[in-house]
C-alpha cells in the first residue's frame, strides 16, 4: 500500500451539501478502490479538507481522486507521500 495525501478546496456548492452522510459516502468509495482512510482534516488556509488514505497505487489514487470529486463536487491535489525512514533509505541509495 502507498500513502497519498489528498488537499481538497471547496467549492460554495460542496460546501453546503457536506454531512457524515456523504463523508460516509466518500469513505466507502475509497474502500471500493482496496484504500484506507488514515484519517481526514478540516484545515485553514490554501486547502480546507486534507484526507490522508493508503492506496494500493497511483491508477487507484486517480480513481479515488476523480470519484470523490464527483461524488463531492471538491477539486481534491492528491500527491503521494513517504515516510522519512523511507526517504533516507532511498537516498542511501545515490
Amino acid at each position: 500500500m502507498h500513502t497519498f495525501l489528498m488537499f481538497g478546496k471547496y467549492s460554495s456548492n460542496a460546501l453546503k451539501n457536506a454531512s457524515a452522510t456523504r463523508t460516509r459516502k466518500a469513505e466507502h468509495l475509497i474502500g471500493r478502490f482496496r484504500g484506507r482512510v488514515r484519517s481526514m482534516y478540516a484545515v485553514l488556509g490554501k486547502y480546507d479538507l486534507v484526507i490522508i488514505v493508503d492506496l494500493p497505487g497511483i491508477e487507484e489514487a486517480v480513481k479515488v481522486s476523480a470519484g470523490l470529486m464527483e461524488l463531492t463536487g471538491i477539486a481534491f491535489t492528491t500527491i503521494p507521500a513517504i515516510s522519512v525512514s523511507e526517504f533516507d533509505k532511498l537516498i542511501q541509495e545515490i
